[in-house]
């Protein structure tokens, strides 16, 4: 035995079976005897099989068979399986199968099965070692030699003359039969059935259905299985074996028996002296266990007597126990079928209350939520337990709070306040005890924006969303999962997440699936899942078939592939030809996505091959491979050409075309086409031509003539029928003659009534199109406006006898002219007179611009005149209001006269804002309003802004041309002083740098970044101040801080110069410059 352990360790050593027996564990001290329950230990067994010659078995065909495994005894059982000597499994089927018992049934026997040999193997679990049964060959004697092609499962045997057989119990044997099986356990109920052809079995039981729930039927139907049988499950089970010759049934009777199992399990009893206590052990069983008790190990009736303990059937009563009447009771419930042991301690003590569980305990609780709080303690005798919130008040029960017997406190509903200190007191006669539990009440987690299915196509991107709130002093947590796996993200991955959403980046079909976002604190959690459905195009179909061949028709059959989670809507099959078109794929026709055999119409003298594409939501997949080819024949032309039309390409011909025959329409070789023609309204012979083109041209005709023409396809196999016949024209000429009398009427601002004579039909030499008015502003009444003469025109279709029309859209105060012409399809006739008129007044354009200069406390305001004036302007209207926010105050108007074009407006306020509406006008009224709002006021004293549409050129302005030229002469000037600087030898003294050391320690920032400064975080010595006042970095060469030498060094992009520098001059020449030659130093030298 172990040390320190009550576990008994049996070693290797001596042999195995020496140990076999049952063993029991007995624990004991100064207080009792406890004891396990017994174990039963076995030693592994796995025999050999015992050596046999097994003779070869000689069967009819059509005949049942069993071929026995009676594997050899193990310890467990083997389990067993069928093989053939190539080690391949035997095939099982409804006809073929093996039974419970291990055994190979046949329910009849094919010829087939004497292909193989059978061996039986068993598995030892235990030992990992399998045992091979010598193999059965099997013989069998047909009547016709054996060729199962064409032949199917309903008409094998009636073909080979094997006689049909009604169904016959192989196992179990008769019509009824008895199974007891123990609650708890499986129930395994077996039918086998001989027969042809093969049997199927059903499953039925007596007075009941199967439950559904825990029922499984396997071995093709031959097995049904019941998991954890109960008391419900007995009673008759009746399987039927039946074919089309007849059926048979057997019936099993399954008895439920019992081991014992725990009504009332006896439980450890604390008892202070003179306290009465009572165990308790209440078992079921079928049959009724019977119930035993002991006493530390040992039948409670060899024990001593005990006057405080009285056994009555399965109780104990102990009244008024006494100190030193401690001891483990056990209880024995057992049957035939098992037993159960139960270990139960009286323990008989004085003891103050204690308290068992951590002591000052922090609970912190979702609002709204059911909450305990424990407070395990113990005492002898037992102490009465009471609560109490922040040390005040009675003890909590009832209402809002329960309290349970072990102590613990129940808060039905948490709410903030429930918040503080919790005490709980436990006191007997001995003494007090008591703990604290402090209670803190927390808002829920929740996911306020969950995210939401989504059905996206491949290559997209999707995000859910996962917005959580939650207590402030809890942080949160959120995780996503996909199919309850925890999901990984990157920066660089296609999988991104910030704290309120997750995004994936180009989807592939492999990221469908459920995706969930958990929020989670400390103490609660939430979660919320949607649904990823990526779709994409459909897979190609697959295996074409043809079948069903007629002339004109054959029916085409495939294999829909996989959709790719969006439902096929539409099939479209195409096909090519190799006469015509070959390697060109064209539309046949398109089918619902529900089809997958169609019958396909088809046109004769065509070598068709086909290909089927699918069509789905998200777009077309991939073509099929094509199909075999299929030929029909021959046949006259089913159509003739359409789109026959006849019309004059010159004003003596007359050109006939129309639209070739598809080549599926061909329908035959050598496709020629019949053209006939004639003047209409005459009796004239119909004119004819064959011709292999699409136009033929008829010359030398009148202008303008009506012809009949019809059209028919010939082919080597007949005509087509001929087409319905059409009417065409000959060519047209220049119309002859003018509209005339042109003159105007109504005549306002922008338009004018057009009246004229028309034309005799006749000049029109061709189809009639319009009446085209030509018209052009000639100049404006106004003086020295320049005016667009570009010429517009204008169509008016009409064949009244007056016809007018309304010419629109002119421009006001405005002189005008205009003519006339007729026009046919292709020419336009001679002119009509010329005429001239003049537009009246109209109301004037928007002022050309609009300006608002501010000024401390005025607006300055300019504007200028119209564009377009569309009259004699007679002045300008002003109105303004005041602008506060969306209030507007009340509007004034102020008027001017044409020359006044400025106006300047003083401020009541210089934070107030206006907003202002100026317009011209003209005799006719005010033209449209140019609005504007003031610019605001700022703190910068005077500012001047401009508000206008047309922005002028800054560099026009004259303020900047003088800053610019000032700038040039100043850099004129410093290039001069560098240049003297320069020819004077370059001195380059350093003044008071001697004894400034250089730190050779990077300052580095705490984001990376590196900052050259002293301590005081101020310029070195010997820097320089920029001229807008910032401290500047010397521009010294480096060389200065060396042993001496001479050096060249650019700085900002220009040349310096040649630098002396001699370490011994640098203390001597402490009154020359110590800065570089730079234009700001060449400043503060002038200075």
């Amino acid at each position: 035995m172990r040390s320190r352990s009550g576990t008994l360790e049996i070693k290797s050593g001596g042999r195995p079976e020496e140990y076999e027996g049952e063993y029991q564990c007995f624990a004991s001290n100064d207080f009792g005897t406890a004891i396990s329950n017994k174990i039963l230990l076995r030693v592994s067994k796995s025999p050999l099989w015992p050596k046999e010659v097994l003779e070869p078995v000689v069967v009819r065909e059509g005949e049942s068979l069993v071929l026995p495994c009676n594997p050899p005894p193990g310890l467990p059982p083997p389990e067993t399986f069928w093989m053939d000597s190539s080690i391949m499994p035997i095939m099982q089927d409804k006809r073929v199968s093996m039974g419970l018992n291990g055994d190979l049934f046949f329910s009849n026997v094919r010829a087939k099965d004497a292909n193989t040999d059978y061996s039986c193997n068993a598995r030892f679990e235990f030992t990992h070692t399998i045992q091979q049964k010598n193999p059965y060959t099997l013989k069998v004697q047909i009547k016709e030699p054996y060729n199962d092609t064409f032949l199917n499962s309903t008409d094998l045997y009636s073909a080979r003359n094997v006689p049909e057989v009604q169904p016959m119990f192989l196992s179990p044997k008769g019509l009824s039969s008895s199974k007891t099986v123990l609650r708890g356990e499986q129930l395994l109920l077996e039918c086998i059935a001989a027969g042809v052809p093969t049997p199927n079995i059903d499953w039925f039981k007596k007075g009941g259905e199967l439950p559904s729930k825990k029922v499984k039927i396997e071995n093709f139907g031959k097995t049904l299985r019941i998991f954890n049988v109960s008391d419900e499950d007995s009673g008759d089970y009746n399987c039927m074996a039946s074919n089309k010759i007849g059926s048979i049934r057997h019936s099993v009777e399954v008895q439920v028996k019992a081991a014992p199992y725990w009504l009332d399990k006896p439980t450890n009893l604390v008892l202070a002296p003179d306290e009465s206590g009572r165990l308790v052990c209440r078992a079921r069983g079928n049959p009724n266990p019977t119930i035993q008790w002991l006493m530390n190990g040992e039948p409670i009736e060899s024990s001593l007597p005990n006057p405080n303990r009285d056994v009555i059937g399965d109780t104990i009563r102990f009244p008024s126990v006494q100190i030193g009447s401690s001891a483990v009771y056990q209880c024995n419930a057992s049957n035939e079928h098992g037993y159960l042991l139960a270990n139960a301690f009286v323990n008989v003590l004085d003891m103050a209350p204690r308290m068992l569980g951590p002591k000052n305990q922090l609970i912190k609780v979702i609002e709204n939520n059911r909450t305990f709080l424990d407070c395990p303690y113990f005492g002898s005798p037992l102490p009465l337990l009471r609560w109490f919130k922040n040390g005040l008040g009675s003890g909590l029960d009832g209402g809002h709070y329960k309290l349970y017997h072990n102590g613990t406190l129940e808060i039905k509903q948490a709410r903030p306040e429930d918040q503080g200190t919790y005490t709980c007191v436990a006191s007997n006669i001995l003494g007090k005890m008591e703990n604290q539990v402090r209670l803190e009440v927390k808002e829920r987690t929740r996911i306020v924006r969950a995210p939401e299915h989504v059905t996206e196509s491949r290559g997209s991107t999707v995000r859910f969303d996962c917005r959580v709130k939650h207590d402030p002093s809890l942080p949160a947590t959120v995780t996503w999962l996909k199919n309850d796996k925890p999901l990984s993200f990157s920066w660089i991955g296609r999988l991104r997440k910030d704290d309120e959403s997750m995004t994936i980046y180009n989807v592939n079909p492999e990221d469908g699936g459920t995706y969930t976002c958990i929020a989670k604190t400390e103490i609660d959690e939430d979660s919320a899942s949607a649904r990823l459905t990526v779709t994409g195009r459909p897979d190609p179909p697959q295996d074409l078939e043809l079948s069903d061949p007629s002339a004109r028709s054959v029916r085409l059959t495939w294999v829909p592939g996989n959709e790719n989670n969006s439902p096929v809507t539409h099939f479209l099959v195409q096909f090519e030809e190799d006469r015509w078109e070959p390697g060109r794929w064209q539309n046949l026709s398109t089918f619902d996505g529900n089809q997958n055999s169609v019958n396909l119409q088809l046109s004769p003298f065509v070598n068709y091959q086909f290909r089927v594409i699918a069509i789905n939501a998200v777009g077309q997949s991939q073509p099929s491979l094509p199909s075999a080819r299929y030929q029909t024949s021959g046949a006259p032309p089913d159509v003739f050409p359409s789109v026959l039309k006849g019309w004059g390409s010159k004003k003596n011909n007359m050109e006939i075309t129309w639209q070739a025959l598809k080549n599926t329409e061909r329908n035959g070789p050598n496709l020629r086409y019949v053209v006939s023609w004639r003047r209409k309204d005459t009796e004239e012979e119909w004119n004819n031509i064959t011709t292999t083109r699409t136009k033929h041209v008829i010359h030398n005709t009148d202008t303008y003539v009506k012809y009949e023409i019809k059209i028919q396809a010939v082919n080597d196999f007949g005509r087509s029928t001929e087409s319905n016949v059409v009417i065409g024209y000959s060519g047209e000429d220049k119309p002859s003659a003018a509209p005339t009398e042109l003159r105007v009427s109504k005549i306002n601002s922008t338009k004018v009534n057009v009246h004229w004579v028309p034309v005799d039909p006749s000049t029109v030499n061709g189809e009639f199109k319009e009446y085209k008015l030509y018209y052009w502003r000639e100049a404006s009444l106004l003086k020295g406006l320049k005016v667009n003469k570009t010429k517009l025109h204008k169509g008016f279709f009409t064949t009244a006898e007056h016809p007018s029309g309304i010419l629109t859209e002119l421009f006001p105060y405005s002189k005008y002219k205009m003519y006339m012409v007729v026009a046919n399809r292709e020419y336009e006739g001679p002119q009509s007179n010329t005429v001239e008129f003049y537009t009246k007044e109209g109301e004037p354009g928007v002022p050309e611009y609009f300006k608002i200069e501010r000024h401390t406390d005025v607006f300055h305001l300019k504007w200028d005149k119209p564009l377009e004036p569309n009259g004699v302007l007679i002045g300008y209207t002003l109105q303004y209001h005041t602008v506060n926010g969306t209030q507007a105050g009340e509007r004034k108007a102020q008027s001017f006269p044409p020359n006044v074009t400025k106006y300047i407006m003083n401020l009541p306020n210089r934070f107030t804002r206006f907003k202002f509406y100026l317009a011209a006008r003209t005799q006719v009224g005010a033209g449209e309003v140019y609005a504007m709002e003031s610019p605001p006021f700022n703190n910068e004293g005077q500012q001047t802004a401009a508000y206008e549409t047309e922005q002028e050129d800054i560099a026009t302005q004259g303020w900047f041309i003088g800053l610019m030229c000032a700038v040039a002469l100043l850099v004129l000037i410093l290039l001069i002083v560098c240049f003297i600087k320069r020819s004077r030898g370059g001195k380059y003294p350093v003044r008071e740098k001697k004894d400034l050391p250089l730190d050779p320690v990077d300052h580095k920032d705490q984001d990376g970044s590196f900052d050259y400064h002293d301590e005081d975080n101020k310029p070195l010595q010997g820097s320089q101040t920029s001229l807008d006042g910032n401290v500047k970095e010397s521009d010294d060469s480096l060389v200065d801080y060396g042993e001496g030498g001479d050096g060249q060094f650019n700085e900002d992009g220009s040349f310096i110069g040649q630098y002396t520098v001699k370490k011994d001059k640098e203390e001597t020449e402490g009154n020359e410059s110590s800065e570089a030659t730079s234009p700001v130093n060449a400043i503060y030298s002038l200075a």
